[in-house]
């Protein structure tokens, strides 16, 4: 079994406002073994950080592998093939900058997670929810006004973000088909969004009744509710039903935000994803009456943080990225920067991220007994967030399940 000690590491993990004092770090196969101030090597290799940030490997709770191009109607006519090669390239390069661990909220798939899986791909670790679900003219029905095909024709390709679903009957087999499937939570779209060519950001998704019935299947599966919402109604409607992972959130109020905490709900702002729109999606061929919409949101984010962070509502780590604008997914950690403490923010990719997707104590966390995902970080990241952007630029290691993915410069 191999092994790495790792010796004057100073750890940030985002529940310090400092670095911690230099330790050793034992990793023993694929699992982080020991951490101490004085841990013999036995027959480990040593690596000397000489006084480097170690970090547990980042966690991006919000994003859409399969979305490899902006135009997300286009997207879900693209062969399974063409989506599958180029999704692959998309998890690796979040892996290289730092994200060991990924939450896909609608598109992949058991079977593509299954492929990365088996090993030969360099890929994060994929939490899945598989095909999020929406009503006709919903955030996932990207048919047009006047395109009436059969909602099934795109549903199940590897493409396609979403499914359609009317009804509780139809909802209820949804939920149950994508659990069979292989997800490990359901995403349902539950306001108007962006990407979508027939629902303004007000429209409510699903009736109450609707949502109520998506969560008991999710309760009877042992697990949660994911759920797009922008707007104040649109997420008191969702914390009431019992959704649990509240993605977005731009335009929530004082009120809401704490009834979302009593309930012990957790946000998922995704402002980076926002700002990207705005710069760069017309051209990369995100259609112009969504580039229009992008604006409602966009403002409001910065001020949803400052609600939510008042409430006491958690937030996770989200990026939201499409196509080309993927590059960007580390930018969050900056944008995050200017509202909330450096610790925090960190914090939303690491131990908040960590307990969202049921693995706390696995990942987001240097500690024995988790999963050996690892990141090297030169300098401080606590006195400047953007040493995690840049692709990883300031990133000399970067360890998933005990084995190196990257290392450049450290003995």
């Amino acid at each position: 079994m191999a092994s790495t000690l790792f010796t004057n590491a100073r750890i940030v993990d985002g529940t310090a406002p400092e670095r911690g004092a230099p330790v050793s770090v034992l990793v023993e196969g694929d699992t982080i073994r020991e951490v101490g101030k004085s841990i013999a090597p036995g027959k480990a290799k040593t690596v000397d950080l000489k006084g480097r940030t170690l970090m547990p490997g980042l966690i991006d709770a919000h994003v859409h592998t399969i979305a490899v191009v902006a135009d997300l109607g286009r997207n879900a006519l693209l062969p399974d093939s063409f989506v599958a090669v180029r999704a692959l390239v998309v998890l690796r390069e979040m892996l290289m900058r730092g994200f060991t661990t990924v939450r896909d909220v609608g598109g992949a798939d058991f079977g593509f997670r299954s492929a990365v899986e088996m090993g030969g791909f360099p890929a994060p670790r994929l939490v899945l929810s598989g095909k999020a679900l929406s009503q006709t003219g919903g955030h996932a029905d990207f048919r047009g006004r006047y395109d009436d095909r059969a909602t099934a024709t795109t549903g199940h390709r590897l493409g396609a973000l979403g499914r359609v679903c009317d009804g509780l009957d139809q909802v209820r087999r949804a939920a149950r088909e994508e659990m069979k499937g292989g997800a490990d939570f359901i995403k349902i779209m539950a306001n108007g969004g962006c990407a979508s060519p027939t629902d303004p950001i007000h429209f409510l998704g699903f009736s109450v009744s609707e949502l109520e019935a998506v969560v008991e299947e999710a309760k009877m599966a042992g697990t949660y509710v994911s759920a797009h919402v922008y707007t104040d109604d649109a997420i008191r409607r969702c914390v009431e039903a019992g959704v649990h992972s509240l993605e977005h959130c731009n335009l929530i109020k004082p009120e809401t935000a704490k009834l979302a905490a009593s309930k012990g709900a957790v946000a998922v702002p995704t402002l980076v994803t926002y700002d990207k729109l705005a710069s760069e999606g017309g051209k990369l061929g995100f259609p112009p009456d969504s580039v229009a919409k992008v604006e409602n949101v966009r403002v409001a984010g910065m001020d949803s943080l400052a609600i939510m962070k008042k409430a006491g509502l958690p937030m996770a780590y989200g990026s939201d990225l499409l196509g080309e604008m993927h590059r960007h997914q580390s930018e969050e950690f900056v944008i995050r920067g200017r509202a909330l403490p450096a610790h925090e923010v960190i914090g939303s990719a690491t131990h908040v991220a960590a307990k969202l997707l049921g693995l706390e104590g696995k990942i987001g966390v240097v500690a024995p007994g988790a999963h050996a995902d690892l990141i090297v970080v030169d300098g401080d990241p606590l006195k400047d967030l953007a040493l995690l952007t840049r692709q990883g630029r300031h990133m000399p290691a970067i360890m998933k399940a005990g084995a190196f993915v990257k290392r450049s410069g450290l003995n």
